[in-house]
């Protein structure tokens, strides 16, 4: 679901309730989707894409907070978080190895820009300021769902579960005892992990540039899109970030991707609950200043 797979563990007294628990977020992310894929013809956030350059379209209360918090993580990472990486990442289709050439991504790019979409809090509506621009939650939604799968757990009374969805991860309390160990994959190696991290009710998330991909003629083509180029960012092979909200987490994964490891864990460094893990083109790892290297 969600281009990704999605799973949740959790320890439960009465197991017919622990897997009617299972189901019920399997259900929730199952709502989420049809609210936020743009696959999917018929969801909100479709309809925004389709009408929004010519009126303000009305999105429900959900969504419309979604894309806010969107626009507020946008100018907090200086533009390298932008929901309109859509207006150029539209044009790649990465099952089909097919990608935009140098004049589409030239034509488009002006229409990156998370400040040409202007939202009404009072109408709940969405404005986009020129034709031709789309919106994509890819590098938020995933982090909304295991969050939310978290609260539904936290509500009935679980008090150790993790929550994932592919590179998302939201853990509530410990492991009976004992920290989750979770393991930050090998970005070049299949299968394998660089590191594994002890950690308990915290979220993690990681982007790579091996999630949806395509190699031509020497070069990886990937969907984390730079919104200064419209092109794929090169010089990072995936980024790490640690703190207690996997909305955050999921965003600023592919923000300090997007930013490079020196501008990327200065922002880190300016955000006292978070942590982050990079490892760059050459397979070096760098730690931000709150984690002790291992």
């Amino acid at each position: 679901m969600m281009g990704t797979e999605l799973s949740v563990r959790l320890w439960h007294e009465d197991p017919e309730q622990g897997r009617a628990l299972v189901e019920q977020f399997f259900a929730e992310a199952q709502r989420i989707n049809l609210l936020m894929s743009t696959y999917i013809e018929d969801s909100e956030i479709s309809a925004i894409n389709r009408d929004a350059a010519d009126r303000p379209v009305t999105a429900g209360d959900e969504l419309f907070r979604i894309i806010q918090r969107s626009l507020d993580i946008s100018t907090l990472t200086r533009g390298a978080f932008d929901i309109t990486y859509e207006s150029v990442g539209q044009h790649y289709d990465f099952r089909a190895r097919a990608r935009p050439d140098a004049a589409t991504v030239a034509e488009n790019l002006p229409l990156i820009d998370y400040q040409m979409v202007d939202l009404n809090p009072a109408r709940s509506t969405v404005k986009f300021g020129a034709q031709g621009m789309r919106i994509n939650l890819g590098g938020i939604a995933k982090g909304y769902v295991v969050e939310r799968g978290i609260d539904i757990l936290r509500v009935a009374g679980v008090r150790h579960a993790v929550v994932s969805a592919g590179g998302d991860s939201r853990l509530l309390g410990d492991r009976r005892g004992q920290p989750w160990m979770v393991g930050i994959r090998d970005p070049r190696v299949d299968g394998e992990v660089a590191m594994t991290v002890p950690l308990q009710n915290e979220a993690i998330s990681t982007s790579g540039d091996y999630e949806r991909y395509f190699d031509e003629d020497g070069v990886r083509y990937h969907h984390i899109i730079s919104p200064s180029t419209g092109n794929p960012v090169t010089g990072v092979h995936s980024a790490t970030v640690i703190g207690p909200d996997a909305v955050m987490t999921d965003a600023l994964s592919t923000s300090v991707f997007v930013m490079g490891v020196d501008l990327g864990l200065r922002l880190i460094a300016t955000l006292p609950d978070y942590e982050s893990i990079v490892i760059d083109d050459e397979g070096r790892i760098f730690f931000s200043d709150g984690l002790m290297q291992p």
